[in-house]
């Protein structure tokens, strides 16, 4: 049996869940670089100084809402890995409202108003709780077969 035939069908669309959360990962640091080059915030900076730049808080609330996507991009890959071998159209539904999300997290911050972020984009935590239940389902499915 190939390692394709392991995991159920449905893993494809965990599989293309994943993709289009690298997707997400590629816009934002694009919009990033975009930012670094319009309001002059040079690397290795990680961040614009207000002392230095206007237009600091919004570099950096657009540097932020994609910084804090990287921070979670691990967990979140765990757990739509392993939750989606015994749940794979669940977890690829939570896959989803987590990018989508994501998505407005990031626009909501990158308006230079931090609170915006959380408007449509609190629902990438409920996402990511959602996705971690189907991975203690798969771990304790797992043990006791």
């Amino acid at each position: 049996m190939s390692r394709v035939e392991m995991v159920p069908k449905e893993y494809g669309y965990v599989v293309l869940m994943v993709a289009l959360s690298g997707i997400l990962n590629l816009w934002m640091g694009y919009q990033v670089v975009k930012a670094r080059i319009k309001y002059n915030v040079r690397l290795p900076r990680l961040y614009a100084l207000e002392s230095e730049n206007k237009d600091a808080k919004l570099f950096n609330c657009i540097q932020r809402g994609h910084q804090n996507t990287l921070e979670w991009m691990p967990l979140f890959l765990a757990f739509m890995a392993m939750g989606g071998i015994k749940h794979p159209n669940v977890s690829a539904a939570f896959g989803l409202i987590y990018v989508v999300a994501r998505l407005f997290y990031f626009t909501g911050y990158s308006t230079g108003h931090p609170q915006k972020r959380l408007t449509v984009g609190v629902y990438n935590y409920m996402a990511l709780v959602g996705l971690l239940l189907c991975t203690i389902s798969c771990g304790i499915d797992l043990l006791l077969a």
